[in-house]
């Protein structure tokens, strides 16, 4: 088999669905080299890790917990990045969403259950839509580069949490920054008792193969990767730009937004000043990894959610801290972007 030919069949390779597959092992083995240098046995932290992940009913379904806001939030930027918009602020739109979920939570807390939970999944879900939207109307209006707006309402919606939390809705009976609890009715149901696993999972299942859907089999799906690809074309092709720029960011932020409130409604039952332990920066890896695709960021959202689960119980086992575990993370998507940039490179030249 001659250079040419290889090189052909890796080029394939690169651009098949299994890419992210073949990263993982690659990550992995870079990061056992890693844990040895360290001074860390990694066959040892790797089966911590896979025991806190997969030991028994309870670790699998915290996988899937952990997994749930980072599907919601990766199917989301897999619409905006089909787009070209690179939607950095899914952070801040999983923090919107939080706070109306709460707000509504607490203060409609007096509606019946089919009423309020619907209300409150809608309310979260609309102010990350409206959070979204804002950097798009900037991207639109005045040609702000989306990344430093998103980024900057990242901080402000964090903000603004601290500051709700501390002080108008604060818990005034409760010794932290905290809210008091959301209604009862507007508890979103768990299931596999005594497990916490909820319905908030399959929802953000339905979502992403909903998005899928739209992006891969409909026209509109259709216009919004065409702006990604080439918005001058697409312009030239009738197509309104900046109507669709702002239709994929008020998707992509309603998918965060709609994650936060159901972090709240089934998770935390009330909201902290740091809600989030980087779910929306996670969620940019979640859909990087899949190449931006809705349907597989399930995939991906429930790796990382391996990765989360793992960390907690290799840290206490191996004694490993589990700032490796995101250095871990990292790797893959470097590897899958290392096998990107080559078919990308690849392609231009064959060109």
């Amino acid at each position: 088999m001659d250079f040419v030919s290889i090189k052909k069949r890796l080029l394939k390779f690169s651009r098949s669905a299994w890419t992210p597959f073949a990263a993982i092992p690659i990550a992995l083995g870079i990061g056992a080299i890693v844990l040895l240098i360290s001074g860390y046995d990694p066959i040892q932290a790797y089966a911590a890790m896979w025991q806190g992940a997969f030991k028994d009913r309870t670790a699998i379904t915290e996988v899937l917990i952990k997994a749930t806001p980072l599907i919601f939030i990766g199917a989301g930027l897999a619409v905006a990045f089909r787009c070209s918009i690179w939607n950095i602020g899914a952070e801040g739109q999983f923090y919107a969403g939080a706070v109306a979920a709460t707000a509504v939570g607490i203060y409609l807390g007096d509606l019946p259950r089919f009423l309020l939970v619907p209300m409150v999944l809608i309310a979260g879900a609309s102010s990350g839509a409206l959070w979204g939207m804002l950097a798009a109307f900037l991207k639109n209006r005045f040609g702000a580069n989306e990344v430093v707006t998103t980024i900057m309402l990242n901080y402000i919606a964090i903000f603004i949490t601290g500051w709700l939390v501390t002080g108008p809705m604060i818990e005034t009976a409760g010794l932290f920054a905290q809210t008091a609890k959301i209604s009862q009715n507007a508890w979103l149901w768990r299931f596999l008792p005594p497990t916490r696993l909820h319905t908030g999972f399959i929802l953000a299942l339905v979502l992403a193969i909903v998005l899928y859907i739209i992006i891969f089999k409909t026209s509109l799906g259709y216009t919004i990767r065409a702006v990604g690809i080439n918005p001058d074309a697409a312009r030239y092709a009738g197509i309104n730009v900046k109507r669709k720029v702002l239709l994929a960011m008020a998707i992509s932020g309603g998918a965060a937004g709609l994650g936060g409130a159901v972090e709240v409604a089934a998770i935390s039952y009330r909201l902290y000043q740091l809600i989030s332990p980087g779910y929306g920066f996670d969620g940019i890896a979640v859909s990087l990894l899949v190449n931006n695709n809705p349907l597989g960021v399930i995939f991906s959202g429930i790796l990382f959610g391996a990765l989360r689960s793992g960390a907690e119980v290799m840290q206490m086992n191996a004694k490993v801290p589990s700032v490796l575990v995101f250095l871990i993370q990292g790797l893959v998507v470097l590897s899958v972007v290392a096998f990107g940039v080559y078919s990308y490179v690849s392609k231009e030249k064959e060109e």
